[in-house]
């Protein structure tokens, strides 16, 4: 059992900590629940055959050699008489050994297909509830299920129908052991001694061979749970260069003519250009799917700019030759849905330096202006959020993901979207404090809301992945462009706000 433990400890943690170094890319491509079912019925698969079953193949082979030996010594006729059936069970075990480890591996994906439907449903309660989707869900689910459940009736049938074959031909080894027997003892050529000595070895060996297919049953789970851990840790994950630099970063920014897609697709930015230094504020304008997210990825390196493809500095370095951690630690991003951990409040918000001090802590929620709704919780900052604990609103998620941020100061800041569940009195008053803040850091806003940009000191507008326009608030507007328009539509200075 300790080896089995032992062996399913370690893949786990090989597992988790090669999944965290994996790309983006890859985790964008991947269901969570797949990825999960491997962590934990494949590595239990793995567990369970260490513990239960390898240890019944060595028994079940020393076994098998010492009666064959013995019968032998005995009598060399009766032990080939014995042996006759066995081409057609090994013949037989591989046939069944290939067609059960596919219905395993179909079992395998639809488990992981099943956990999926039930993560995101439970993620997703709120929104299932509000559309008053329970019954389409379920229904979903049950679907699901059902797959899952036909594949296991199948390969149930198909484990009975071997272990079942075993058992025949088990039954007819010893018909034909004790017809050969019977006919050489009469001839004299065998004692009844010897005949039921050999008959007891033969009954002996029987017992593997009749065990055998439950073995085989559980090597084939095995090696299908094998197979699938072995796609995660053979995907590769993301590499730095060993002479990756590590420079102290000031924040100032420059995208030189960057382009760049997705696979082989069209690609979402085309030649972006732009310049921001530190204490500067850039505010991103665009509609869905003009590649604002996409900037922001590629500053993060979640992707790389291909080379011939424009390049990307931070103080005049191209960050392709920045350590990814290094680069990370010094680019802050609080997104439009952020995640909080189950943890307390003040440790959320203190990730970047878990024995950050409490006056720093409140400080970034102040700002956020999150810390008296915090202070309000029954344990204030020592308030477990989420399962179990305190269910906090979208906004107050996104403020307090905000304060984790602006506690951890990083030179550069990226707000994308992130005060859209908040009003949008408290959004000005977050914005006036944030002015003041981060005099220092080079800030980026990505918005819908013109008022939410207007006091940046650079506003790019980008249309289908192109710079449409860039300048201040005051510039735009008296450019004839998109930014114009949406503001006329925002203000309801417009002829369709007004009902003309």
């Amino acid at each position: 059992m300790e080896i089995g433990e032992t062996v399913a400890w370690r893949l786990r943690n090989t597992l988790y900590g090669h999944i965290q170094k994996l790309p983006y890319d890859w985790h964008v491509s991947c269901q969570t629940g797949d990825i999960i079912q491997r962590c934990t019925t494949d590595v239990d698969n793995i567990r369970n055959f260490i513990q239960n079953q390898l240890s019944e193949f060595i028994r079940v082979i020393c076994v098998f050699t010492i009666a064959l030996l013995m019968m032998f010594s005995m009598d060399v006729f009766m032990t080939l008489v014995s042996l006759a059936p066995v081409p057609f069970i090994v013949g037989f075990s591989i046939f069944y050994f290939k067609r059960v480890g596919r219905e395993f591996a179909r079992a395998d994906a639809a488990e992981g297909v099943v956990q999926t439907a039930a993560q995101e449903n439970y993620t997703g309660v709120r929104v299932v509830r509000a559309f008053g989707r329970e019954s389409y869900e379920k229904d979903k689910f049950s679907e699901k299920t059902r797959v899952f459940r036909n594949i296991w009736i199948q390969i149930g049938k198909m484990l009975g129908f071997f272990w079942g074959m075993g058992d025949l031909v088990g039954g007819l080894q010893l018909v034909a052991v004790v017809g050969a027997g019977v006919w050489r003892s009469a001839q004299g050529q065998l004692s009844p001694g010897t005949f039921l000595a050999f008959y007891a070895y033969c009954n002996w060996m029987i017992w593997p061979v009749r065990h055998l297919g439950r073995i085989l049953a559980e090597l084939s789970k095995t090696l299908v749970a094998s197979g699938r851990l072995s796609d995660v840790l053979a995907a590769e994950d993301e590499k730095d260069n060993p002479q990756a630099l590590c420079p102290e970063l000031k924040g100032e920014i420059c995208f030189d003519k960057v382009a760049f897609g997705y696979g082989k697709g069209e690609p979402v930015l085309k030649d972006v250009s732009f310049t921001l230094k530190p204490g500067e504020s850039l505010a991103i304008l665009g509609a869905t799917g003009s590649g604002k997210s996409t900037l922001v990825h590629l500053l993060c390196r979640l992707y790389d700019v291909k080379e011939g493809n424009g390049r990307i500095t931070i103080d005049g370095i191209d960050i392709r030759s920045i350590s990814r951690p290094h680069l990370r630690r010094h680019v802050g991003l609080c997104l439009q849905e952020p995640f909080l951990f189950s943890k307390t409040v003040r440790e959320n918000i203190s990730m970047a330096k878990p024995d950050m001090e409490l006056d720093r802590i409140r400080n970034a929620a102040s700002i956020a202006k999150v810390d008296e709704t915090i202070l309000g919780f029954t344990s204030g900052y020592d308030t477990l959020i989420g399962e179990r604990g305190v269910t906090v609103s979208g906004g107050q998620k996104q403020r307090v993901a905000m304060a984790r941020m602006l506690a951890a100061a990083p030179p550069i800041m990226i707000f994308d979207d992130s005060l859209s569940a908040v009003d949008t009195e408290t959004d000005t008053k977050i914005r006036a404090a944030l002015r003041k803040s981060t005099k220092e850091a080079a800030v980026i806003i990505i918005s819908h809301r013109i008022s939410s940009l207007m006091q940046a000191d650079k506003i790019l507008v980008l249309k289908d992945g192109v710079v449409e326009a860039l300048g201040s608030h005051s510039e735009l507007l008296k450019q004839d462009g998109s930014y114009r328009r949406i503001f006329e539509l925002q203000s309801g200075e417009s002829g369709e706000c007004n009902g003309g």
